[in-house]
């Protein structure tokens, strides 16, 4: 699609979007519902797409994508009525007599730019909580996962007109085009380098944005963890989607004492998980392309590799790897890896783990595998993060009760059920005085009894 036709296409939604027709309840739910039935209808061609783009088997595409889209449509559904009414709130005795009430409003004309790693999910929740909020909606899924974004175009095309939502396929051009225009609100997921731009373009139309992110999300493993369960928990979390998703928790603080027992039950999770062949694992995924493949083989460190580290260039498969004895100089240490590697750095000192972590960039999510309430407290008050789990990893960005998002370097804003309708949302704030009875004390001349009147109330 050319400069031209999106151009249009922004245009014909603000014209949709002006005619009042999405502000309706009804209508909201009806567009959820649609989207609903036309994902269940597919979900199978969703699946497919999703093998061809990263590889993943049916029962993680459901769980990690296709099932968290239709677990957010049914909240929505379920919920927008109440999201969207007037909250009456408390007004002042200065401002009396009226009532006081915020009302949620839709911003208007939405840009929605998804990433390639969780191709489907991340277009479809933040389209879902967007349209539940009353707004009209462009999507841009990434260039990465064609498959995907093929059948999200289709999906999208069937359920919606296009001024109304709308699907633009392509790469850098189209990217920069959209971010060009001035839109209502932009949301965006992807890597900081390319937030940054959003950022720096939108500041040009003073539009609002949220942006999801990542960053090295860290993990502390202390003695008094179940260790079993934690090596079970993080080799699923940290090899799902051969490591490509953006709360996988990137590197591991483990507590000396308990170390070497630690990587033994990993070991034998991975194997268990994954099999003792998992480039042949059909179930286990694959890098998203050449060039991340290499760049991910560049960050092995042989000589500290202690489970896996082979790789296939063919399949574009790398075997969920262990790396022990890491420190911050090592390459692994040096960026968000993105993949299937696990970098273990031993620690005596819990004090000293926790003021590293907090003097570095804010992680998407922090993760701690302890029994130790005092410590667990002491690490949620000083270290900053998006979200996170205690003696789990990256379920915490399933539940539609809490708002899911990054902060500082991690991202900005936040969304996923009501938090999602709220991100969506322009709050007005409106005082509906009454006429039956004016105070003068407000108006001048000020007496001094208007005055005295004034200090006692607004104190």
């Amino acid at each position: 699609m050319n400069e031209t036709q999106i151009k249009q296409l922004l245009e014909d939604q603000r014209r949709f979007y002006a005619s009042g027709r999405t502000l309706p309840v009804a209508f909201r739910i009806k567009a959820l519902t649609r989207l609903k039935t036309c994902i269940k209808k597919h979900e199978r061609q969703i699946c497919h797409a999703l093998k061809q783009d990263l590889g993943k088997s049916a029962t993680e595409s459901f769980m990690c994508e296709v099932g968290l889209a239709l677990s957010e449509l049914t909240y929505m559904i379920g919920h927008v009525k109440s999201f969207a009414g007037v909250k009456h709130v408390k007004t002042g005795i200065a401002n009396f007599a009226a009532t006081s009430f915020v009302k949620p409003s839709p911003y208007g004309n939405v840009l929605i730019v998804s990433p390639w790693n969780y191709p489907f999910l991340l277009t479809i929740d933040p389209l879902i909580d967007a349209l539940a909020a009353g707004n009209t909606a462009i999507v841009k899924p990434s260039a990465y996962s064609p498959a995907t974004s093929e059948v999200m175009k289709k999906i999208i095309e069937t359920c919606f007109p296009k001024e109304y939502v709308a699907c633009v396929l392509g790469g850098r051009a189209e990217n920069a085009c959209l971010f060009s225009q001035k839109f209502d609100m932009i949301f965006f997921t992807g890597s900081k380098a390319v937030g940054k731009e959003v950022m720096r373009q939108a500041a040009e139309h003073l539009t609002p944005v949220v942006l999801e992110l990542g960053g090295k999300s860290p993990c502390i493993i202390d003695h008094t963890a179940n260790l079993k369960l934690a090596a079970r928990r993080i080799a699923w979390g940290k090899f799902l989607n051969c490591g490509q998703t953006c709360v996988a928790p990137d590197y591991f603080y483990v507590e000396e004492s308990i170390r070497e027992p630690f990587i033994e039950l990993l070991k034998k999770e991975i194997t268990g998980q994954f099999g003792t062949d998992p480039l042949q694992n059909e179930s286990y995924g694959k890098i998203i392309n050449a060039k991340h493949f290499e760049r991910i083989r560049g960050l092995i460190d042989a000589d500290k590799v202690v489970h896996g580290g082979k790789s296939d260039p063919d399949s574009l498969k790398i075997e969920p790897t262990v790396m022990d004895n890491v420190t911050w100089e090592d390459a692994v240490m040096q960026e968000e890896i993105f993949g299937p590697l696990l970098p273990i750095l031993p620690f005596t000192d819990i004090r000293k783990v926790l003021r590293e972590i907090a003097v570095k960039e804010k992680p998407l999510a922090f993760y701690i595998f302890s029994n130790d309430k005092a410590m667990i407290k002491k690490a949620h008050e000083e270290i900053s993060f998006g979200g996170g789990c205690v003696n789990d990893v990256i379920v915490h960005l399933a539940s539609t009760d809490m708002g899911f998002g990054g902060v500082g370097e991690s991202g900005m804003g936040a969304y996923h059920g009501k938090t999602g309708f709220d991100t969506f949302s322009h709050h007005k704030s409106i005082l509906d005085k009454k006429n039956f009875i004016d105070l003068p004390f407000r108006n001048q001349p000020y007496t001094g009894f208007a005055a005295k009147l004034f200090h006692s109330i607004l104190r």
